[in-house]
């Protein structure tokens, strides 16, 4: 069993939320990375556990279907 398949088991499970990030709110490894003022896109699971940092909104809709998995925005 793949960590896909253990950390997302039920439908509901599959659910990760979309919300915008500012870069001065990353840890320092990833913010020194970037931009200051970048504003970027964050994908949660259930749990509030970050998958994934992506720099556009659509991207991050995109990587979660890829995944198998259903997006929604969070504000």
């Amino acid at each position: 069993m793949s960590d896909k398949d253990n950390a997302f088991n039920g439908k509901e499970d599959r659910i990760v939320y979309v919300r915008s990030v500012e870069a001065n709110d990353l840890p320092d490894d990833i913010r020194a990375q970037l931009p200051k003022e970048a504003l970027l896109y964050a994908v949660h699971n259930s749990n509030g556990e970050r998958l994934a940092i992506v720099e556009k909104r659509d991207m991050a809709f995109v990587l979660a279907r890829q995944n198998d998995l259903s997006p929604v925005t969070v504000h």
